[in-house]
């Protein structure tokens, strides 16, 4: 019978970025496909009626910018992410998981960087009471869940730095 190896197996904090970057790239989905049926009844309603969904525009560049975002975390957990290995082709597989670690931890600085400015951003946007020019929606209420997502995004790449620093698996 083989041995199992569990320092492979994520733990607790691994089961539940798993956990969260699944639901937020679900979220996203869900998010897109409303876009897509809304965009599709524009169209029709355009077409037929001459009556488009109004401001439809303003939801899908909302609606887009949050989808893009919620994606990252699951992405970045799966290493989804475009890879130049130009450098890396001839190396051993330690060395090449460490450099992955070190480019997952950069990428954990910047994204957490991207989310403290965002969230002053999106308060920014609450505070000066910002509107869209058609719907006259706020537009800070579109910054809560990119922030979200942002802040989800450095915990995975800070998990999956250590993960590819001690060369285990995501």
């Amino acid at each position: 019978m083989k041995k199992r190896d569990n320092n492979n197996q994520p733990g607790p904090l691994g089961r539940v970025i798993h956990s969260l970057s699944r639901l937020s790239a679900i979220a996203g989905g869900m998010v897109l496909l409303v876009l897509a049926v809304m965009t599709v009844l524009s169209v029709m309603g355009r077409y037929l009626f001459s009556l488009p969904v109004p401001g439809d525009f303003e939801l899908v560049e909302v609606g887009c910018a949050i989808t893009v975002f919620a994606f990252l975390p699951y992405c970045q957990l799966h290493s989804g992410n475009v890879v130049v290995d130009f450098f890396t082709m001839n190396v051993g597989d330690k060395t090449r998981s460490r450099m992955d670690g070190v480019g997952s931890a950069v990428f954990g600085f910047i994204a957490a960087l991207l989310t403290w400015r965002l969230a002053l951003g999106g308060y920014d946007m609450y505070r000066y009471e910002e509107q869209t020019m058609i719907l006259g929606l706020s537009r800070w209420w579109g910054f809560i869940p990119i922030v979200a997502s942002l802040a989800l995004l450095t915990v995975v790449c800070f998990y999956t730095a250590s993960r590819q620093w001690s060369n285990r698996s995501i």
